[in-house]
Order: C-alpha cells, then sequence, then structure tokens
C-alpha cells in the first residue's frame, strides 16, 4: 500500500514538472514577443527622435481614423517642406482623405493613400519640395514611419494628394521625393494593412487590397 502510495506521489511530481515546463515556455514565447515588439518601435522611432525640429515653428498633428476603429497619428514638418505641408493640412481640413483608401500597400516598402474618391478630381498639383528639385532643405530621409509625397516619375512638380507611408528604410528615395511628416504613434495601425489580401497591379506588385482600406476620418488635433 505505501508502494502505491509512493508511485502515486511521484507520477504527480512528474505531472507537476510537466506542467511548470509547459507554463514557462509560453511565458517565454510571450516576453520574447514583446521585446521583438517594443525593439520594433524603439527602431522605428530613433529616427523620429533625431529629427531637428525649429522650436519656433507650429508643427501639425494629423491623426487618422480608419473604418475598422483603429487610428494612427503623424507629426508634419513645415521647416523642411513648407508648401506640402500647407496642402496637405488643407487637403485634411477640406475632408478630401474622409472616405478614401490605401490603394496601394507593397510589403516590405510603403502604403499608400490619398487617391480621390469616385467622382471627385484630383486636387492642384504643388511644387515638390526635395533635393532633386531644387529644394535642398528638406533633408528628411524616408526611414521607417516617414510620410512623404507620392508623384508621377516626370514631371517633378506632379504631386497633389497622394502620400505613402514607409514600412521599411527607403533611403534610395532621398533627394527625390518630399518627405514632410512622421507617424509616431499608432504604427502598427498601418502594418496591419499588410494583413489585407491583395492582387498584383499593372506595375506586378501585389499591393491592391481586395477588401478596400478605408480611412473614416483624417483631422487635425494640434
Amino acid at each position: 500500500m505505501k508502494n502505491m502510495i509512493r508511485i502515486a506521489s511521484l507520477l504527480l511530481c512528474l505531472v507537476l514538472v510537466f506542467s511548470a515546463c509547459g507554463s514557462k515556455t509560453e511565458d517565454n514565447t510571450a516576453s520574447s514577443t514583446a521585446v521583438n515588439n517594443e525593439n520594433q518601435s524603439a527602431s522605428a522611432n530613433a529616427y523620429y527622435a533625431d529629427i531637428q525640429e525649429d522650436p519656433s515653428v507650429n508643427h501639425p498633428i494629423v491623426k487618422f481614423t480608419m473604418e475598422n476603429g483603429k487610428t494612427f497619428s503623424m507629426k508634419l514638418y513645415p521647416e523642411y517642406a513648407p508648401e506640402t505641408v500647407e496642402n496637405f493640412v488643407n487637403l485634411v481640413s477640406s475632408g478630401f482623405y474622409d472616405g478614401s483608401n490605401f490603394h496601394r500597400v507593397v510589403d516590405g516598402f510603403m502604403a499608400q493613400g490619398g487617391m480621390p474618391k469616385d467622382g471627385e478630381s484630383d486636387s492642384a498639383t504643388i511644387k515638390v519640395e526635395f533635393a532633386q528639385n531644387g529644394f535642398v532643405q528638406n533633408t528628411i530621409s524616408h526611414k521607417r514611419g516617414v510620410v512623404s509625397m507620392a508623384r508621377r516619375s516626370y514631371p517633378n512638380d506632379s504631386a497633389t494628394s497622394q502620400f505613402f507611408i514607409c514600412y521599411e528604410d527607403s533611403t534610395f528615395l532621398d533627394g527625390g521625393y518630399a518627405a514632410f511628416g512622421y507617424v509616431f504613434e499608432g504604427m502598427e495601425t498601418v502594418d496591419d494593412f499588410l494583413n489585407v489580401e491583395r492582387a498584383y497591379n499593372s506595375s506586378g506588385e501585389k499591393a491592391t487590397p481586395l477588401t478596400p482600406i478605408v480611412i473614416a476620418k483624417a483631422e487635425v488635433i494640434g
């Protein structure tokens, strides 16, 4: 009888040990994931912290609320691209982006939005502010989280309302596109666009969302 009790006790101990090991593994995985996310956020925000701000200049804050309720916010830098920032703020304030889509989402590159909605005409073109266009004061580099104006390959002054947000450092764009802001909050919302199933576009990119990624509201909040 004593032997049976001892055996039962031993089996119980073994079960508790294996259970503890299983829980420990899950905790370590969760902890590792959290650390990785924190490291990515820290890395993404490192460049934002390095952008030299002119304290005498007002830096507009624009908040985007997506149709699914998720949000992200960007800070704009008029000391680097004044006309670009003014144009963007005016479009936001007019409600231009409300109901529009992110129509091009490319893994490892960027998410592009701001195309006019059905029945709307394009906004007026603006002078794009980057070095190759003679505007050398714009030194914002296309790092993860940076917001920049989309344009046609020619002419340079073909930017209107479309903008893109960098997923990865894309410094090959520096000097050729007008970066003007940075997503400082909610970059995970922009990352979520990559989870939407996409089709190939005419350029051969797997970039066209099959389910629209809709901006419910864009607003200047600061």
